[in-house]
């Protein structure tokens, strides 16, 4: 599959077999990063009211929505376009300064190409037990890196090191383009790692079959697309 991160919890996946899927596309104004040109044939959102997570109408092509929210509070599994998705609710950080109320989002998971996957959604607390096992037997994990404004790293590690995906490829985080202010860089996640477990791909799409997952977890930071 080749995978390809547009910027904060935004990927496209092209399997070699199953939909095109985008994941949680914001809207370019409110985070900075370039709008996604690319069409799809399935869109996963983690809400439906969080325009950084939530954007499926401005993707081109005519996908399927399938919003993980909606699917973790009616049975935990839901498909569209051919793909079975499962998902856990969250909740966002209990302190955002731009919501009164916690928002609600949806964590999930899917399998592509024998790829196991899951993406973090917009959590923004310590997880649960049951969150936390959510996320085992995964291969590919779409991770929050930032700390501020979602889970803290501390917390986060605690669940990788519990569940040991085989590829976390980390989002959400500080960059020259996405910069609120107490976002963490790259830095701070990397340095719960060892340097040699640390992969960087100097560009903004990788593709990874089944056959080349790491046996123990390692980390592989992308560029976002310019």
């Amino acid at each position: 599959m080749k995978i390809k991160w547009y910027g904060h919890a935004a990927f496209r996946i092209v399997p070699e077999q199953g939909p095109v899927t985008i994941t949680d596309p914001y809207t370019p104004e409110g985070v900075g990063y370039a709008p996604i040109a690319d069409p799809a044939e399935l869109v996963l959102i983690s809400s439906d009211d969080d325009s950084a997570h939530c954007r499926a109408d401005l993707i081109s092509g005519e996908p399927e929505v399938l919003n993980a929210l909606t699917v973790a509070q009616n049975d935990g599994s839901a498909s569209a376009g051919g793909l079975t998705v499962t998902a856990i609710e969250a909740a966002e950080w209990d302190h955002h300064p731009e919501h009164e109320v916690p928002g609600q989002n949806g964590m999930y998971r899917w399998e592509m190409d024998g790829i196991k996957c899951a993406h973090m959604g917009d959590v923004g607390n310590p997880l649960t037990d049951a969150q936390q096992a959510f996320f085992e037997d995964v291969d590919i994990l779409f991770a929050l890196a930032g700390g501020y404004l979602t889970i803290e790293l501390p917390d986060l590690m605690e669940m990788i090191h519990r569940t040991r995906p085989k590829l976390v490829i980390p989002m959400h985080f500080r960059t020259l383009t996405y910069r609120p202010r107490n976002t963490m860089w790259i830095e701070s996640f990397l340095s719960h790692f060892k340097d040699e477990d640390v992969d960087f791909a100097f560009a903004s799409e990788i593709e990874i079959t089944k056959e080349q997952l790491p046996e123990r977890t390692r980390v592989m930071v992308m560029d976002y697309v310019r």
